[in-house]
């Protein structure tokens, strides 16, 4: 993970060289193409980079995760193991 003054960094000086993103890569080492450009189209609508992570929707539902442990539990085994 890169911190949030990497990340401006890298943005700024993108923009700084034209938007050029080998020249930008190879003067910090880092981050990859598709990266810099998710950071570019993060930062184009505000001028800044977000400071956190956006939490995601959790995968499975709390009443899906009860009903897989109630039922391996009455199988009392992993039913792909059979």
């Amino acid at each position: 993970m890169y911190s949030y003054a990497d990340r401006l960094r890298a943005v700024e000086l993108y923009l700084k060289l034209g938007k050029r993103v080998k020249a930008t890569i190879r003067h910090l080492g880092y981050p990859t193409k598709n990266a810099l450009k998710s950071w570019y189209r993060e930062y184009e609508p505000h001028l800044d980079v977000r400071v956190r992570s956006v939490a995601r929707a959790p995968k499975y539902s709390e009443a899906g995760k009860q009903a897989a442990l109630e039922h391996s539990l009455v199988l009392g085994r992993n039913q792909s193991c059979a």
